[in-house]
């Protein structure tokens, strides 16, 4: 069975479940939890000084609503990918600003005709953990994104192609308070791989230029030796010409 639809679990009826201690385990309320599908919190430059901020806000109704981590890694995505082609990979900065700690829980049972003699059990029993979502309220920001005011439109644009991945309404608001996203790291997972790329290759390319210096100072040397040893033997034959033209002197005469 593949993956259930949104409006499955978008309703805030039921408690909130979320009893999880990661660090006291004693504490645990919960089991097993299912893995976070959300991969990113924070992309784009954050060390850039941008002067417009433009919110992604849901619209719930006094009731609010729940969203999915899948859902809000598949907006994410969406936005991240059309902030890169319109805007630039540098020129943005976007920030998820809920987190999904609330854990779904399903009592899984067969589905059809005649179900019921395949399984036995009880239609509303706890159940077992199966994802995990956000809690949201009406009113509430989803996603921020800092730009420069010449892009804010081409921002407010793709911010809203994100509308089709959340089970309730969303609009987008722009404003000039930049301080109210919040912390903001300096570098991003993404910046930081890039730079992690750039420095193996050029430690890859000063170690192929290391290699290839010794080899090529050796073929200079290969080289200068014939040359060198064709040079100094018309030298040396010259020197043993000129001993041997020497005089024998006076005593060398006497001696013999």
């Amino acid at each position: 069975m593949g993956l259930r639809p949104g409006h499955c679990y978008n309703t805030t009826k039921d408690r909130p479940y979320t009893r999880h201690a990661v660090t006291v385990h004693n504490r645990n309320y919960i089991g097993a939890v299912p893995g976070l599908r959300t991969r990113q919190f924070n992309m784009g430059d954050g060390m850039k000084q941008f002067d417009t901020i433009i919110d992604l806000i849901a619209d719930t109704g006094p009731l609010g609503a729940q969203i999915r981590d899948n859902s809000l890694e598949s907006a994410r995505l969406m936005i991240n990918r059309a902030m890169i082609k319109k805007v630039g990979k540098e020129g943005f900065f976007i920030k998820l600003r809920i987190y999904p700690h609330n854990i779904l829980r399903e009592n899984k049972q067969a589905q059809g005709a005649h179900a019921d003699r395949i399984q036995k059990g009880m239609s509303h029993a706890f159940g077992k953990t199966i994802g995990r979502a956000a809690r949201i309220r009406d009113g509430q920001v989803i996603f921020s994104s800092l730009v420069f005011e010449a892009d804010a439109q081409k921002a407010m644009d793709a911010m809203l192609m994100a509308k089709s991945r959340f089970t309730c309404r969303v609009h987008v608001r722009v404003g000039k308070d930049v301080e109210s996203i919040g912390t903001k790291p300096k570098k991003t997972r993404d910046l930081i791989k890039e730079e992690e790329e750039a420095k193996a290759a050029a430690a890859t390319g000063a170690a192929t230029e290391g290699a290839a210096a010794p080899a090529a100072e050796a073929g200079k040397e290969g080289a200068k030796g014939p040359a060198a040893g064709a040079a100094k033997a018309p030298a040396a034959a010259k020197a043993d010409a000129k001993a041997a033209e020497k005089k024998p002197t006076k005593k060398e005469e006497a001696k013999k």
